[in-house]
């Protein structure tokens, strides 16, 4: 599994550019907003489907893809705003772009009552579509393991 916010541009070229923001929509059919934002917010939920291991101490959370004991990568980000039922917003520790932040947003539909979520990330202009790459398969990931 790899780390969901990919840059794979020198650095040099990195800390002179600024990221394009990258916004995915994905049907949950689900009524349950309870249930989704468990998914969202907690180091369990997370789990399911962005990262083998999450931590999450008060505004901070540790993300590791691949086994502690051998190959991994580890990302820390600090949770800048949470808003219950609605949506949880965090920015790498490490980004040089003070801009960028990923952020997990719920969309309730009037019609049909189901939630939508709302993804929006930031990559550098050569990483959107391995950025992209990476939110299908963590998506999948959820719906293999939740149903979502």
């Amino acid at each position: 599994m790899s780390p969901l916010n990919c840059t794979f541009a020198s650095k040099k070229k990195q800390s002179r550019m600024k990221k394009q923001t990258v916004r995915i929509e994905h049907d949950l059919r689900s009524k349950s907003a309870n249930v989704i934002w468990q998914l969202l917010s907690s180091a369990e939920g997370l789990e399911k489907w962005i990262a083998d291991s999450v931590t999450r101490e008060d505004n901070n959370l540790t993300l590791t893809w691949g086994e502690v004991w051998k190959v991994s990568e580890t990302w820390t980000a600090t949770i800048v705003e949470e808003e219950k039922l609605k949506r949880i917003r965090w920015k790498w520790v490490d980004d040089e772009d003070e801009d960028a932040f990923v952020e997990l947003a719920l969309d309730k539909s009037d019609i049909t009552n189901d939630y939508t979520l709302l993804i929006t990330d930031h990559a550098y202009d050569e990483d959107v579509e391995d950025l992209k790459d990476i939110w299908a398969r963590n998506l999948k990931r959820l719906h293999r393991t939740t149903g979502l």
